[in-house]
């Protein structure tokens, strides 16, 4: 296969024709840094399962997780978002007044009026306060609609040179019960603008958007959410199939013949997906395969599903039989373009609006050496609740210097997931329990403080009687006193 390079070129036959490409943006617009957070604590999964008295396996092979991620009460969404880009800005060499736009992603709502966005400004001097964005909200999809903002904003005649930058946060936790288990918390911020280590493919979106009660939060005095569980998978599938379709005939009439032909999963180095736990990921593989089957059935490398040839795509979500079959035809695909990128998944959990990107992070780290990845292509898709999905695609450059940048500056990522701190189920529950009971209280000082906070982690000092939180910067330890509240356990 040949080398990546961008899509850029939106002329095809059924549109008019454009003028020249550097006339209407700059150039390789895309993803130029990463900085990912993850909080300090996790449960280990096979002791959940024997806590909540479920079968062994229920959650590490039923839903192909091991680990899950979760806060004390003193980290929520403001804090997260916070240590995501103060550490940005101090660990990778960036300043405020680097940035014309700043958007935010996410579904942990704090305040029906004030945003995170907002809340982010207190890392930004008066100077630097000429940023614009706001913040958006839609399930787990809020981080990738600010991403697209933000690329849109770059290629726009709004654009006034700076780069743009992309924070996306949340806390997912869930009531005692079936989804408990598939929650997660952390948050990612994204650098974006030229001259990027991963570049957009221009005009390659596939979208789809309905109207759906399958995952939802009514209740504003509890953080839990309405989940509907078989309804949100099946809508989760649909969606994928929709995208998938439209994301490829895009491609198709962007691609001069004769590249005209059917789309081939083989063109991407690497298949990404948003990801509330791992097992729907290996799913929606299949899913991709029996899309690529449907639309080229005499191809003999599907030979095994020739008898699901009448199958249809809207009525197929439950069909065990395909289901297992389309597991099996797509298992040495998955395990070379998708398992890389499940990494951190597997051992945090469902972050909502940066599960995506913690996968993308995964995929980054997957490989020993940059030169690995140069010139690769990854396809990407963005799933929220209610519901709202994309599939897009993005080219790993050429260029060695950008992509050892962005490497670099994720490159703590291993060994942060192997220094948290394991607490056993008990004391996970106990701290829900907690939160139930301080979510929306007001005059409160978190019980926790500063205490197995990781250096350089924004914390919730208070929240007065007006309900304004103050944060503070836990930097680390006095070098004279030694840590006595942050021994670090391994996750082995």
């Amino acid at each position: 296969m040949p080398p990546c390079k961008p899509v850029d070129d939106l002329t095809s036959p059924d549109m008019n024709p454009q003028p020249p490409l550097d006339s209407r943006w700059p150039a390789d617009v895309g993803i130029v840094a990463l900085e990912l957070y993850i909080p300090n604590y996790f449960v280990d999964q096979s002791e959940l399962e024997a806590h909540d008295g479920v079968s062994s396996g229920k959650y590490t092979i039923g839903l192909g997780q091991k680990q899950m991620g979760f806060v004390d009460d003193n980290e929520d969404v403001n804090s997260l978002c916070l240590t995501a880009v103060s550490r940005l800005f101090s660990r990778q060499g960036f300043k405020p007044g680097d940035f014309g736009r700043v958007e935010v992603g996410t579904e942990s709502i704090l305040d029906r009026s004030k945003g995170v966005k907002t809340v982010l400004m207190q890392l930004f001097d008066d100077d630097s306060g000429d940023v614009e964005g706001i913040d958006n909200v839609t399930a787990c999809y809020g981080g990738t609609a600010a991403l697209f903002n933000a690329v849109n904003w770059v290629e726009s005649s709004s654009w006034d040179g700076r780069l743009a930058l992309v924070v996306a946060g949340d806390i997912a936790v869930y009531a005692e019960g079936n989804a408990r288990c598939t929650g997660g918390a952390g948050a990612v911020a994204i650098v974006v603008g030229p001259n990027a280590a991963l570049v957009f493919d221009r005009g390659l979106r596939g979208t789809h958007m309905r109207h759906v009660y399958d995952f939802y939060k009514p209740q504003l005095h509890s953080e839990y959410p309405m989940v509907d569980g078989p309804l949100s998978v099946e809508c989760y599938l649909s969606a994928l199939d929709r995208c998938f379709e439209r994301y490829s005939n895009k491609f198709r009439r962007r691609i001069a013949p004769p590249q005209s032909a059917p789309i081939s999963l083989q063109m991407f180095d690497a298949l990404l997906f948003h990801t509330p736990f791992c097992k729907i990921v290996q799913k929606s593989l299949g899913r991709l395969v029996l899309s690529e089957y449907l639309s080229n059935p005499d191809d003999p490398s599907f030979a095994q599903l020739k008898q699901f040839g009448d199958v249809k795509l809207e009525t197929s979500y439950h069909n065990r039989d395909l289901e297992k079959t389309l597991i099996e035809v797509s298992k040495n695909l998955f395990n070379s373009k998708t398992l890389p990128s499940l990494h951190i998944a597997q051992r945090v959990g469902n972050m909502y609006t940066p599960s995506l990107y913690s996968c993308l992070v995964s995929y980054l780290l997957s490989k020993q050496s940059s030169s690995d990845l140069l010139s690769k292509r990854i396809a990407m898709f963005s799933y929220g609740s209610g519901m709202a999905a994309t599939m897009f695609s993005l080219c790993i450059t050429g260029d060695p210097g950008r992509l050892e940048r962005l490497r670099s500056g994720i490159s703590t990522v291993p060994a942060v997931l192997d220094n948290r701190i394991k607490l056993p189920p008990e004391e996970y529950v106990k701290m829900m329990r907690h939160r139930e009971k301080i979510h929306n209280l007001n005059d409160f000082v978190p019980t926790s403080g500063s205490r197995n906070l990781q250096d350089e982690t924004y914390y919730l000092s208070k929240i007065d009687e007006k309900f304004r939180r103050t944060y503070q910067l836990y930097k680390g330890p006095a070098p004279s006193q030694p840590d006595v509240s942050s021994t670090h356990i391994t996750s082995d």
